[in-house]
């Protein structure tokens, strides 16, 4: 039986983005950078992130964001660490430059196409035919009284 006087609470503690996580699992609960007593679910994380952002305004200052994942937030001291050893930092030499060996299905096809011989010559047809036609304006009329039919 515990002590009057002693207060047990079970200690939870939740992961952090440093630790390696289940990335399937939504339902995984994640530790608020902004207030440690804030436990959110994987899925919900990034709209937390905002949230706290705006009722925490005196912390942004002071958290830093990762260039790999922006869920990732940390003290700037933290930042040179964290960036050495994101758990989504990707090496340039590996998997974010394609490599020649990419699949086809990737690869977009160069165009063979060119633009046919045209003996056309618009300006040469236009004074060819050109027409005594008078030209419609809207709303006047060409014809004079006498020719209307009443």
């Amino acid at each position: 039986m515990p002590k009057k006087g002693s207060d047990t609470k079970p200690v939870i503690t939740a992961p952090r983005w440093e630790e390696v996580q289940d990335f399937c699992n939504p339902d995984k609960l994640l530790l608020c950078p902004y207030d440690p007593h804030h436990l959110i679910r994987a899925c919900r994380f990034p709209y937390h992130l905002i949230k706290c952002r705006k009722n925490h305004p005196e912390l942004v200052g002071e958290l830093w964001t990762c260039p790999f994942n922006a869920r990732h937030l940390m003290r700037k001291h933290e930042l040179s660490h964290h960036i050495s050893t994101c758990v989504d930092r990707c090496s340039v030499n590996d998997s974010c430059v394609a490599s020649d060996k990419t699949d086809s299905k990737f690869q977009i096809p160069v165009s063979t196409w060119t633009a046919p011989v045209c003996d056309e010559d618009w300006d040469e047809e236009v004074d060819k035919h050109v027409t005594s036609a008078p030209s419609f304006v809207w709303d006047v009329s060409k014809s004079l009284p006498q020719d209307r039919s009443v």
